[in-house]
C-alpha cells in the first residue's frame, strides 16, 4: 500500500466517521430538546454499523440494470445512517421515552469521540507534511 493510498484511506475513514458523529450529535441534541414533548420517542443510530456501511463494508452487491443507473461505488462513501428508536429505560406517563441523563451521557461520549477524530485528522496531516518536507 503506497503512502498516497494509505493517506486517502485514513482521511476517508476520518471524514465518514466525522459525518456520522455530527449526525449522531444532532439526533442526541434533538432528543434532549424534546425531553418534555409528550409521546416523543428517543432515537439514536448504531454508529459501528453506520460506519461500516459508509466505508462500503457489508453492502450487498448491486447490478446496474439500466444505462442511467449510478454504479454502486458512488454510494459507498455516503455517511448517512438509519435512525432507530431507543429502548425505554423508564416509561413516563406522557409516552415520552427520553431519559435526559442517558442522553447527556451519550452526548458527552459522542463529543469526545468527535474531538478524537479531529485530532486524528490533524495528526494525519502533520505526518503527511513531515513526509513531504525536504530533508534538512
Amino acid at each position: 500500500m503506497g503512502i498516497l493510498s494509505r493517506l486517502d484511506s485514513d482521511l476517508t475513514f476520518v471524514a465518514n466517521a466525522l459525518k456520522l458523529r455530527a449526525q449522531r450529535q444532532a439526533v442526541l441534541a434533538a432528543n434532549l430538546a424534546n425531553a418534555d414533548t409528550p409521546n416523543y420517542k428517543a432515537r439514536d443510530l448504531d454508529f459501528a454499523s453506520a460506519l461500516k456501511g459508509a466505508m462500503g463494508g457489508g453492502a450487498l452487491p448491486l447490478a446496474r440494470t439500466a444505462a442511467g443507473h449510478l454504479p454502486a461505488a458512488a454510494s459507498a462513501g455516503n455517511a448517512a445512517a438509519r435512525l432507530q428508536y431507543r429502548g425505554v429505560v423508564q416509561p413516563s406517563l406522557d409516552g415520552n421515552t427520553v431519559d435526559p441523563n442517558i442522553e447527556r451521557a451519550h452526548f458527552a461520549d459522542n463529543a469526545l469521540h468527535y474531538q478524537f477524530l479531529l485530532e486524528r485528522a490533524m495528526s494525519t496531516f502533520r505526518s503527511a507534511k513531515l513526509a513531504l518536507e525536504p530533508a534538512r
